[in-house]
């Protein structure tokens, strides 16, 4: 079979195994993250179980970092070897810098040929994007069909979860609109979203267990079928849960844990889920095996 005229681009915050990733040919350009002294590409020379591991023994706070142009530039050339355009799905630029990197490294090799895009989005509605953005070149679009085609997926994009703590999104800048809630007397277990392309409250619960009944029915609402991406953090169970509870109105549903660079920021016990309308692309992915962490 003859590849795609367009190659998907994505960063490691799209949460994808490396097994999906190559099985819908999409090339994921790695961030870092750091821990202890030590520094490891996203996925590559550090799994989502071993990162987890890895922060419950040292008490520290991970920290990290884009990739840098060149790299991009590097992956960038590569793939026009072989293909005419190039579409580059990203993190959310209010979230991190990888957008920026991604930008200038379409100017070093020539952005005529190559199509960056600011998601607004990050791991479990930016997997969905991505994903659905392959399975459109996968069946011959061009990238302004693509990008056309992914407009009103964006749009309708939904994304609900809950964190242990919002210690983690606090200490390391990515909170947001959710900074309203930091310093409550409440004992409080807020529903988030992303909106405008950062963290946002979305409804404030007392348990831990109202909010997680609050992210299957807010993900649940609406009719026809849903393409969805259940992604934790050392939390395998909610997770579990949440899947089970949308699986009959599943076109696609997917569990995966969220990697290093996401949960680093999000904390362990972060739990949630990305979906979108089925009927505006159906994805055709059934993967519930995959709760186990990589």
């Amino acid at each position: 079979m003859s590849k795609p005229a367009v190659a998907v681009v994505t960063d490691s915050t799209a949460d994808l195994s490396p097994e999906l990733a190559s099985e819908r040919g999409i090339t994921v350009v790695p961030l870092t993250v750091s821990l202890d002294g030590r520094s490891y590409l996203d996925g590559v020379e550090i799994t989502a179980a071993e990162f987890y591991d890895l922060l419950a023994r040292s008490g520290g706070m991970a920290t990290t970092s884009q990739p840098s142009p060149g790299r991009l530039a590097e992956v960038y050339e590569r793939l026009l070897g072989d293909h005419s355009h190039v579409i580059s799905l990203h993190i959310s630029s209010k979230l991190s810098g990888t957008y920026a990197a991604a930008a200038r490294a379409a100017e070093m090799v020539g952005k005529r040929r190559i199509r960056v895009v600011d998601t607004g989005q990050a791991s479990m509605p930016l997997a969905l994007l991505v994903l659905a953005a392959s399975g459109m070149a996968a069946e011959g679009d061009g990238a302004d069909v693509i990008l056309e085609r992914l407009r009103p997926i964006q749009d309708a994009m939904r994304v609900y979860f809950m964190v242990g703590t919002l210690e983690y999104l606090r200490r390391g800048g990515r909170i947001g609109r959710a900074s309203a809630l930091l310093g409550s007397v409440l004992q409080i277990k807020p529903v988030l979203t992303i909106a405008d392309g950062q963290v946002a409250p979305l409804e404030r619960v007392r348990t831990q267990e109202r909010a997680l009944s609050r992210v299957i029915e807010l993900a649940g609402q609406g009719e026809g079928r849903i393409c969805a991406l259940v992604g934790h953090a050392a939390a395998k169970e909610p997770a579990r849960r949440i899947a089970d509870a949308l699986d009959p109105v599943a076109e696609t549903m997917i569990l995966a844990p969220l990697g290093p660079v996401v949960g680093a920021h999000a904390g362990p016990g972060t739990v949630g889920v990305g979906c979108y309308p089925a009927e505006l692309f159906p994805l055709g992915l059934r993967r519930l095996s995959s709760i186990g962490a990589r």
